[in-house]
């Protein structure tokens, strides 16, 4: 295995951990954060239900970026996936770093996110 394919695979692991312990109820519903090389996506998912209840990322309308890739993109989605939740009733989540670690990028999206009106 390769380098990459062994960072990937460790990825995997972690985010199977957490999944075991953090579950997104209709009350408390998860916000799972992915991020790649060029953008970071946001979503609050119902676990129970199977449903996403809002999305939002460096690539749509909402947010208007030049480049997705960095740490004021993740201020901006975290500022737009807090807002959309509000919209919808929703006040409070669970975070769900999907496996990455809690810096850069996750930790600026998780912060816009309090910011902005979520309790996470």
């Amino acid at each position: 295995m390769d380098v990459s394919q062994k960072r990937r695979v460790a990825r995997l692991k972690r985010q199977a951990r957490v999944r075991r312990k953090i579950r997104g109820t209709s009350e408390c519903p998860r916000l799972s954060v992915f991020r790649s090389a060029k953008h970071i996506y946001a979503q609050i998912i119902e676990d129970t239900t199977g449903t996403t209840l809002a999305a939002a990322s460096s690539v749509s309308k909402g947010v208007d970026l030049t480049y997705g890739g960095n740490v004021e993109a993740a201020k901006a989605v975290g500022t737009a996936i807090a807002q959309k939740a509000l919209e919808k009733n929703i006040t409070k989540v669970v975070f769900d770093r999907n496996g990455f670690l809690y810096q850069g990028r996750v930790q600026a999206l998780a912060d816009a996110a309090r910011e902005a009106g979520l309790k996470l």
